[in-house]
């Protein structure tokens, strides 16, 4: 697309296309990134968060101001997929767009009318989507740019090289997710995200360490992988917990040993899982806590982890790698703590919110 002015202080509209705030309302991973990303930039210049919802609602959330579009029509059925003609007077004053998920209608008709319009639109793959006419006709020049929250995202849509494609990361809250260099750690592994087959839990388990402990956290996607993993965990000291609170999600960060996050392609039934993770927020809210880290070597994670110096990154599929690296820094306290400290460190130096602002504002303005 064609090089378009910004002003330096851009009023910004951020879309979420996804339910907001209702009684079966859609929040996810790609939903609260989009949330955190607008009430930061918020902080910085005037920002608005669309969304979807039963009926049409305003609200601030500090500087933030966020409007609900009410009553969508979902394309073809699909909950994910919401649309309503009110979007296009919702974006229209704005000096900038950034939608979040680019294959579905609601951001295919923004960039369309905001290119006729000749007004930045730019745009963030965080997975998913739906019906949308990007099905039949690639949309990816209809956006002044492609904003990927990890390199392997820009690779995944084939911009390594392309000028369009930025990576701008992700964030973390580093006040809510903090240390406390007091707190006692336990032996004890922790896991945090949906239970999916995919996110290799079971290997996690086989993995325990005699004497160690597992705490995972997240809730069931998928009951039948649940209850093999409650199989599993049969003899082990693994506790599960399907609903917390984030003063126990922090507290659960801070006293573990270290966070675990061991993603596969191929899950343990068969399935194939082309894109794991886009990122790794778990990875991320526990290194910021100051815990060391492990992953797989699948997807994003690379990315976070530094393998020997904020954790490990250890083959997927592999329970007898896993074990070795969790008896290590079971074995060797003093530079766990060191590797927690530089997790933190790596948080602050390349995953703040701020950051990821300051990226996305240098681009809208390039």
């Amino acid at each position: 697309m064609t090089a378009l002015s910004c002003p330096a202080n851009p009023n910004v509209t951020h879309i979420v296309p996804a339910l907001f705030r209702t009684n079966d309302g859609i929040i996810g991973g790609a939903e609260r990134y989009a949330c955190e990303l607008a009430r930061n930039m918020a902080d910085v210049v005037p920002t608005t968060l669309v969304s979807f919802g039963d009926a049409d609602a305003e609200e601030t959330i500090g500087p933030l101001k966020v409007k609900v579009l009410g009553n969508p029509h979902f394309v073809r059925g699909q909950r994910t997929n919401p649309m309503s003609l009110s979007l296009f007077e919702a974006v229209w004053d704005a000096d900038v767009v950034h939608c979040h998920q680019q294959h579905v209608l609601a951001s295919s008709a923004t960039a369309a009318l905001r290119r006729l319009a000749k007004r930045k639109v730019f745009v963030s793959d965080l997975g998913g989507g739906g019906w949308d006419i990007s099905s039949y006709f690639s949309t990816d020049r209809w956006y002044n740019g492609h904003l990927h929250i990890s390199e392997y995202s820009r690779v995944l849509s084939r911009q390594p090289r392309d000028p369009s494609g930025h990576v701008i990361l992700g964030g973390v809250d580093t006040q809510k997710f903090s240390p406390d260099w007091n707190c006692r750690r336990e032996e004890r592994v922790l896991f945090v995200g949906r239970l999916m087959p995919h996110k290799g839990v079971n290997y996690l388990i086989e993995a325990l360490p005699e004497g160690m402990s597992l705490s995972i956290i997240g809730k069931p996607y998928d009951q039948r992988f649940v209850n093999d993993l409650y199989i599993l965990a049969k003899g082990r000291r693994v506790t599960f917990h399907h609903d917390c609170g984030d003063a126990d999600l922090v507290h659960a960060y801070r006293s573990a040993l270290c966070i675990v996050l061991p993603s596969v392609y191929t899950d343990m039934y068969g399935a194939e899982t082309r894109i794991p993770e886009l990122l790794g927020q778990t990875l991320l809210e526990g290194m910021a806590c100051g815990i060391p880290a492990i992953c797989t070597s699948v997807a994003s994670m690379p990315e976070i982890v530094v393998d020997g110096v904020t954790g490990f990154v250890v083959p997927p599929n592999d329970s007898a790698a896993l074990r070795e690296k969790l008896q290590w820094l079971r074995d060797n306290p003093k530079r766990a703590r060191a590797m927690g400290e530089a997790a933190r460190q790596r948080i602050m130096d390349h995953f703040t919110w701020p950051l990821v602002v300051k990226r996305c504002l240098e681009i809208y303005q390039s």
